[in-house]
């Protein structure tokens, strides 16, 4: 695949708390310590003169319904060429530890707001990270009944949208044939940095950024 991203871009990385990843939001240019830096570090070493400016707006504890309260502020003012949207995992986890449910159709109208304004008032490209889980501990098991829906939705969006999907869940599934689930996810849903390495990875070849894998 011919790389996508261009010279001058600037990519906005928008999620949760595995995207926020302890970033200072009191720097604007912070990346945290996760997959998204690992990304733009990746990428900038091996496309210098592109000069790609990425940008990191996650915060944890977001569901759907948060990015679409915080939109104009951290996506549409800040007027990226290409939007990399990580969300869902707290959408199925509040109705585990709180009892606050989010439908597979609620989620799918929520997130279509978001991809529907960044089409249609940016004329981005979007980049869609579907949620995973692994069964570690125990009772993350039940929680695909609940989760399944939603990687479906985020798949049936990237094909509506035209989107770069990056297939996390199937993913880490693989991974976790050559070394324990705890080893990529201690709790199944925040990565280890091993974990976070295998997103980055993921997410350059969804972008075509052969050069920097």
């Amino acid at each position: 695949m011919e790389l996508q991203i261009k010279q001058g871009d600037t990519v906005l990385f928008q999620g949760d708390s595995i995207t926020d990843a302890g970033r200072n939001k009191e720097a604007s240019a912070d990346l945290g310590r996760g997959y998204a830096l690992m990304t733009a570090a990746l990428f900038a070493a091996a496309y210098p003169e592109l000069q790609v400016r990425f940008m990191n707006r996650g915060i944890s504890g977001n569901r759907a319904k948060d990015l679409v309260g915080r939109w104009d502020a951290d996506c549409i003012e800040l007027r990226p060429d290409w939007v990399s949207i990580y969300i869902g995992i707290n959408d199925t986890w509040r109705r585990y530890d709180r009892g606050d449910e989010t439908s597979a159709e609620q989620f799918e109208k929520e997130y279509r707001q978001l991809l529907t304004r960044t089409k249609e008032e940016l004329g981005a490209g979007i980049i869609m990270v579907e949620p995973f889980v692994l069964p570690v501990p125990e009772d993350r098991k039940k929680w695909r009944e609940d989760l399944d829906p939603k990687i479906d939705v985020v798949r049936h969006l990237a094909r509506e949208f035209g989107a770069k999907l990056v297939p996390l869940d199937g993913l880490f599934a693989q991974a976790s044939t050559s070394a324990t689930p705890s080893y990529w996810a201690p709790d199944g849903v925040h990565p280890s940095p091993a974990g976070h390495a295998l997103i980055a990875k993921a997410w350059l070849k969804a972008v075509g950024a052969a050069a920097a894998l």
